[in-house]
């Protein structure tokens, strides 16, 4: 066993539980309420003080506490249990792949993302993409999929969101401590740390490499923060999308081909090269010059190397492909492209791409050259990825264009409440969790009681809102005033959920569009509703921040005070309680613009359905009964019309049938049954279609296997 710098100045933990260390350091926790439930309960206050991480707290916590433990008949009884799962999870060959693909001995998929939302003690992800990464990693783990993901760790991280007076956004940045993370030095075969190199202009930058294991699967992090860079290398790691350009590609340089290096130092032979989005596409080139230096040529390099890379994009916005000047693309790579046998025009033409202000280095156009396996994050935004990129494939038609649609899905574990596992092992059988995909089975759902259901929901709804309370307490005592607004958020009331990233886009402010509807709607004597929004506009967003503000504002007037509350610092942990405990979830993205959307998933998972536009995966997933559809599956000319329709269609939505269905019509109970029965029917539909495990299938047998056998 590795022996962690760090060890000495953990606290003193008695013999009897002294496996708390080892399963601190492996973040399976992550996904098991009840692992975290043996560092809750130590200390509760720490717990919280030390944001659900069990590495600190096994730093911070009173000897006293370890002792109490060790002797509490109970605690140990709940120990063993948690770590008899652990050890059988991690010593089982009876796993999902080698069941389905018993002679794919070869296999090694290496997975490649600029951020993992794992958990939100380990902040290196700003949101969707992030979230997705960490719940593939999770899925592989659970799957067990011959599968090493990598990255970068971030030590700055993803950036604190911090409101002000008037409701914008400041960013500020924490360093994180590596001793208070899960992370330990990734060893060679050899046992010597690994650090790599790679050449930026004029210099060469280095990177240690730090491995975090989630589950049965390692997770490869660099850092540049390290002697002998400069301090400005030092800090290229140092923050998720932080820097101007020349950092972007100096990053995704590292990433790409750092990463590539990285894994062979470790000892990795990876048959299947999985780029999540295009941060990473350098790795492609890398890949050609390693068999260039072997002899081959180019083209045969490019040739070999595509039949093993598998590239998945995840926006339809435009903008949010990184595209570089070839100025920029040439200062980085002057001295890379004679290692490919190439010419200054034969590199820039592998991923030229005119753009309106001229041409670019597209990383999405490297990624879709140099790989034989695309695809696009749900049906829909695969048809539009189609369209977006049909210019690549000279003589297709959009149909023909080599990028299929896998609808994202999510990792049940990660986001379901356990007053809901709880009812799922009761009613779905005890082994529901291994067949997460079967639609026959989820259809149990129906056979739980109305009533119980009904009143699970209204204690997760009481739970959220007892957090939300606290978190704005907190935010008012950070400002140095008392809370303006109070009581607010009521635990009877219908109450709906809207928090993603405040891209324009997106319409955070569509359901004000009419203020004084809303009004009426939200404090209807006999069916009222309140609204609890969250999240972060990226740092250089203003446009985004401004509707951060905006929203944050207008829940201070007359007639909205009370009913609509701004959380600050939108993370996995607010999420959780978000998609946990809503009654409704709000979507609303300007069609086509959404690539898929997962809140919305989690929140049927739990029970909360969606009120949604017809974008991403909805349209896949709504069937009449299992939520509502704001607007038509149409796209306009015209965005104020566009906006303006669609808040119409969501108005008359919440008036006549949302507010109504879950108000009226309570049987002796108070249960409103036609309500219950639109819950049971976004559970049934939506968490298996919409499940990780579901997902992850097709991307194995649809591109990871097909890459890894050509």
């Amino acid at each position: 066993m590795v022996r962690l710098e760090s060890e000495i100045l953990f606290t003193p933990i008695p013999q009897r539980i002294a496996r708390l260390r080892e399963l601190a350091y492996n973040l399976w926790w992550a996904w098991h309420p009840e692992a975290q439930d043996l560092y809750r309960e130590l200390d509760p206050d720490l717990w919280e003080l030390d944001y659900h991480n069990p590495v600190d707290v096994l730093r911070d916590v009173r000897q006293t506490k370890l002792e109490e433990a060790a002797l509490n008949p109970a605690y140990l009884k709940k120990f063993d249990a948690v770590l008899r799962d652990f050890d059988a999870y991690m010593g089982t060959q009876q796993t999902w792949f080698n069941q389905h693909f018993p002679q794919a001995t070869q296999a090694q998929i290496a997975y490649f993302s600029a951020e993992f939302g794992i958990h939100e003690s380990l902040p290196i992800y700003s949101g969707g993409l992030g979230i997705l990464s960490g719940d593939h990693v999770k899925e592989a783990s659970d799957m067990g999929l011959p599968f090493v993901a990598v990255g970068f760790i971030y030590p700055q991280g993803y950036f604190r969101q911090r409101l002000d007076h008037s409701g914008w956004q400041f960013a500020e940045y924490n360093k994180l401590n590596f001793a208070d993370v899960p992370a330990i030095p990734a060893l060679d075969p050899d046992g010597r740390e690994v650090v790599i190199e790679v050449e930026l202009p004029g210099r060469t930058i280095y990177a240690k490499v730090y491995k975090f294991q989630v589950g049965r699967v390692s997770l490869l992090l660099m850092d540049t923060d390290i002697h002998p860079n400069s301090p400005q290398d030092r800090e290229l790691s140092a923050r998720l999308y932080g820097g101007d350009q020349e950092m972007r590609v100096s990053q995704e340089l590292v990433l790409g081909i750092g990463g590539v290096r990285a894994l062979r130092r470790l000892g990795y032979k990876p048959n299947v090269w999985h780029m999540n989005e295009g941060h990473s596409a350098f790795l492609v080139l890398e890949l050609c010059r390693e068999l260039v230096v072997e002899g081959k040529s180019f083209a045969d390099a490019m040739a070999q190397v595509k039949k093993h890379c598998v590239f998945t994009t995840h926006t339809p916005v435009p903008a949010g492909n990184d595209a570089f000047p070839l100025s920029l693309i040439e200062k980085f790579f002057w001295n890379y492209w004679p290692q490919l046998n190439l010419t200054r025009d034969e590199f820039m033409a592998i991923a030229l791409q005119d753009q309106s202000w001229g041409p670019t280095f597209a990383m999405t156009a490297l990624a879709l050259r140099l790989s034989d396996y695309h695809n696009g994050v749900s049906q829909l935004h695969g048809h539009v990825a189609r369209g977006m990129w049909q210019w690549l494939y000279p003589g297709k038609s959009q149909d023909e264009v080599p990028i299929v649609g896998i609808t994202n899905g999510v990792h049940s574990a990660s986001w379901l409440a356990p007053s809901i596992r709880q009812l799922f092992n009761s009613y779905l059988g005890k082994n529901w969790e291994d067949n997460l995909d079967d639609a026959e089975m989820w259809k149990k759902v129906y056979q739980i009681p109305d009533e119980v259901l009904w009143n699970t929901r209204q204690a997760l709804k009481k739970d959220l809102i007892e957090f939300s309370r606290s978190r704005l307490i907190q935010y008012y005592r950070r400002l140095g005033q008392p809370a303006t607004v109070w009581p607010v958020l009521e635990e009877g009331i219908l109450t709906i959920g809207f928090a993603r990233r405040f891209a324009t886009y997106k319409r955070a402010t569509l359901i004000f569009k009419d203020l004084e509807r809303l009004k009426a709607i939200l404090n209807n004597p006999s069916r009222p509703v309140q609204i609890i929004f969250a999240g972060k506009a990226h740092p250089k967003d203003d446009p985004g921040k401004h509707f951060i503000q905006h929203v944050y504002q207008l829940a201070m007037q007359p007639g909205l005070a009370g009913r609509i509350i701004f959380l600050e610092e939108y993370d996995m942990a607010v999420g959780r309680a978000l998609t946990q405990g809503v009654d409704v979830w709000l979507n609303n993205p300007r069609r086509p613009h959404e690539a898929s959307g997962t809140s919305g998933m989690k929140a049927s998972l739990n029970g909360a359905p969606n009120c949604s536009i017809l974008d991403g995966w909805w349209p896949e997933a709504f069937n009449g009964k299992n939520g509502w559809a704001i607007g038509d599956e149409r796209e306009y000319s015209n965005q104020d019309q566009q906006d303006w329709d669609d808040a119409q269609s969501l108005y008359h939505i919440l008036e006549h049938e949302i507010a109504p269905r879950f108000y009226e019509n309570r049987n002796e109970a108070g249960v409103p049954v036609a309500w219950v029965q639109t819950c049971k029917e976004a559970m049934a539909t939506c968490a298996p279609q919409f499940s990780f495990r579901r997902m992850l299938a097709e991307y194995v047998q649809r591109l990871y296997m097909p890459a890894a056998q050509s």
